[in-house]
């Protein structure tokens, strides 16, 4: 994100009727609006390859796949955010029109202006979702891919990926919320990254 674009507080319905009408896509947290910048070409090559693989594997299955010019809605009062990657198997998400309101997957791409962000009070937002299962931070520079899962009990529990390089000869991600797995090589292909880390 950037710097706050309207220094006035916006309500939500002013920020919603505003936005429609802009260029540019614009989160929204505690009435201020942040326009999103561009990502890289490895940034939207990640984000591609996975909504592929996603909607291949859900087709017919009643769940909704959206790239990042979908907005994920928190709550009544916000956050807004553009999640690069979303899942809903809500039927009221399908009928929706202006954002998703019920997601079990959200995915983020990370880049190094946003990955903080992203890792920490973007998460924290993230967490009041109720129906949200799976949280994914996938990076775009190496091949590395944290997923957070809510157990039963409400705990959010880490899995970072490949878990153990070496031991495994085609490490894969695996999705609890959705019942999916695919090889990290299938993310990353053909995806340059900065340390010239080959996916396995």
């Amino acid at each position: 994100m950037i710097a706050q674009v309207n220094p006035s507080s916006m309500t939500v319905t002013e920020y919603l009727t505003w936005e429609a009408q802009q260029l540019i896509k614009h989160e929204y947290i505690d009435g201020e609006v942040h326009a999103m910048t561009g990502g890289t070409l490895p940034h939207n090559d990640i984000a591609v390859n996975l909504t592929s693989l996603l909607r291949a594997f859900l087709r017919g299955k009643g769940c909704k796949v959206n790239l990042s010019d979908a907005k994920v809605k928190v709550s009544e009062q916000g956050p807004y955010f553009y999640p690069d990657v979303v899942v809903s198997c809500d039927e009221r998400d399908r009928r929706a029109i202006e954002a998703i309101s019920y997601p079990k997957l959200i995915v983020e791409v990370l880049s190094p202006t946003t990955a903080a962000f992203d890792r920490g009070d973007k998460f924290r937002f993230y967490r009041h979702i109720p129906t949200l299962q799976e949280y994914v931070l996938i990076d775009a520079e190496k091949v590395s891919i944290d997923r957070y899962y809510k157990t039963n009990a409400g705990k959010w529990e880490l899995t970072a990926y490949p878990e153990d390089a070496a031991s495994q000869e085609h490490p894969e991600l695996e999705l609890i919320s959705i019942d999916f797995r695919c090889p990290l090589a299938s993310i990353y292909e053909d995806v340059e990254l900065i340390d010239r880390m080959a996916a396995n």
